[in-house]
């Protein structure tokens, strides 16, 4: 005799993306302050309140889940600069506009920046393949979106590239630096009345 498979119990599909969701916000910021190497998984169940092998049943290693919270924070960035390159040239915002709305993302996520930074000057070898495949196609479509904005000619085509770092590091900056700057002078410039 085959057993009936079990239906999930109600909710529970609900409570599995909360606390997915949660391991998530907790690997963020272990990630963000100690880098991959330095954070551990049985500190990430510890932050949610879960043991260790109950991970495994959100994600099936370290790795996924570092790219996982990844790419929770980098898709709407790539959405936003996707509709802007694919509207109209009247209905393009301009640049200010754009890396405002791109830092209003990233104050959702104040972490992800730091954490891009952190692997960045560690080198990260194994983590490569992962940053180019998650960050590579922001900076490509950042790119495009600034080529097509209203003025863009005046970058010519070699200026392109370095105006897009330029403003990259302008807005990863501000998030990696925040804490730092905070500690120092006591203002916390990821606070909404900061900015």
């Amino acid at each position: 005799m085959t057993p009936t498979p079990r239906e999930p119990a109600p909710g529970s599909e609900r409570r599995g993306e909360h606390t997915r969701d949660r391991i998530l916000d907790a690997a963020e910021a272990l990630f963000a302050d100690r880098g991959f190497e330095g954070a551990a998984l049985r500190d990430v169940a510890a932050r949610v309140g879960i043991r260790t092998p109950s991970l495994y049943n959100h994600f099936p290693s370290k790795e996924a889940l570092y790219a996982a919270v990844l790419e929770r924070v980098v898709e709407p960035v790539l959405a936003l600069l996707a509709e802007i390159v694919q509207s109209s040239p009247a209905e393009r915002p301009d640049s200010r506009r754009v890396v405002g709305a791109v830092m209003e993302l990233l104050a959702q996520r104040p972490d992800l920046p730091r954490l891009v930074v952190r692997e960045a000057l560690a080198g990260g070898e194994h983590l490569r393949p992962l940053l180019q495949k998650v960050v590579g196609p922001v900076l490509v479509r950042a790119q495009e979106a600034v080529r097509a904005t209203r003025g863009a000619e005046r970058w010519g085509r070699e200026g392109v590239p370095l105006l897009v770092l330029a403003a990259y590091h302008m807005v990863v900056g501000h998030f990696a630096i925040a804490p730092f700057y905070r500690e120092l002078s006591g203002q916390d410039l990821l606070e909404p009345a900061a900015g």
